[in-house]
């Protein structure tokens, strides 16, 4: 997985790139090919923070990270692969209670006002990979001599190893405490376009079994943290009524059992259910309607009663000539 490097800024009454608080965002162009993406968490509670990349600005976005810790007050990520100033960005932020919501995309703009260690070495202390100080152009000599003071006595405040020998350097970082692991992923359930929850990556094969075995729902990923639950619906299989139906010719017959004993009458509809005609009392077990009766050829739906309760509903189809 991706580690996110973290832009360390020096705040010593200079000019810097300010992170935008979310839903806004900073996206800016370091050097030729890579794109910083950083921001500001002020949400009281964000359970997923992803960043995705389109050349597009309204559509095809996919995702290309989603952070490990989405409650850090400021992050970003260094967008080394596929970057270009042709490309869009946004984050997709899920807050409490399933609701979520996408930023506005953005193109980055190129930072212009920093300067690197090659470019400002009289400036720029050593052993400075992780700051980042942007330094105005019009500074004089003595100015940038005393500037240069003060920030190597705030990094040595901030970061006591910063200003250490390499020797030094190394002893420290070999007997620092193993990192802790990072924080499990997230897959966001969706059924159609509501988010309806969220599974872990551990519990991810249970949740699928489930979806699989359990029920014909189609489970389709939409991204690579985003799961789409299109329900299953089944197609409808015609049967023809055996009391009711057409015959080779076209013409609708209907057969009934017993009908001296039993008082059987048949309602005819149209397909979206305007009445057309009744036959009250049926009076022969073998009758044949004409489908000139009909009009036009297509769907047609009936009502069949027997001693005045609704013995079946159904449907027939009369072909054309």
């Amino acid at each position: 997985m991706t580690r996110i490097v973290s832009v360390v800024l020096l705040l010593l009454s200079i000019n810097t790139l300010a992170q935008d608080t979310l839903p806004k965002f900073t996206a800016y162009i370091r050097g030729s090919d890579k794109v910083i993406i950083s921001w500001t968490n002020a949400y009281p509670k964000v359970t997923q923070i992803s960043i995705q990349r389109s050349t597009d600005s309204l559509k095809l976005f996919k995702t290309i990270l989603t952070v490990p810790d989405p409650t850090v007050p400021q992050n970003g990520y260094l967008d080394a692969k596929g970057a270009s100033a042709a490309m869009f960005y946004r984050l997709f932020i899920v807050l409490d209670s399933g609701k979520y919501v996408f930023t506005r995309s953005q193109r980055p703009f190129r930072d212009t006002a920093v300067k690197t260690d090659a470019q400002r070495p009289d400036i720029m202390p050593e052993n400075n990979a992780r700051q980042r100080v942007v330094i105005p152009e019009n500074m004089a000599p003595g100015e940038a001599e005393l500037l240069k003071e003060k920030i190597q006595e705030a990094m040595k405040k901030a970061d006591p190893k910063a200003l250490m020998p390499a020797e030094k350097v190394e002893k420290v970082e070999k007997t620092k405490p193993a990192p802790t692991p990072e924080p499990e992923r997230f897959f966001v359930i969706k059924r159609r376009d509501t988010v309806i929850m969220q599974v872990s990556e551990k519990a991810f094969k249970k949740f699928r079994d489930s979806i699989v075995l359990k029920t014909k729902d189609t489970m389709t990923f939409r991204a690579l943290d985003t799961i789409v639950i299109k329900p299953f619906v089944p197609k409808e299989v015609y049967r023809p009524s055996k009391y009711v139906f057409t015959e080779s010719g076209g013409n609708v017959v209907i057969i009934l059992p017993d009908v001296k004993s039993n008082n059987y009458g048949v309602k005819f509809y149209e397909e979206d259910k305007t009445f057309l005609f009744e036959v009250k009392h049926v009076k022969e077990s073998y009758l044949v309607v004409d489908k000139t009766n009909f009009l036009h050829a297509g769907w047609f739906r009936f009502e069949l009663y027997e001693d005045g309760k609704i013995k079946e509903q159904h449907k027939f189809f009369i072909p054309k000539d």
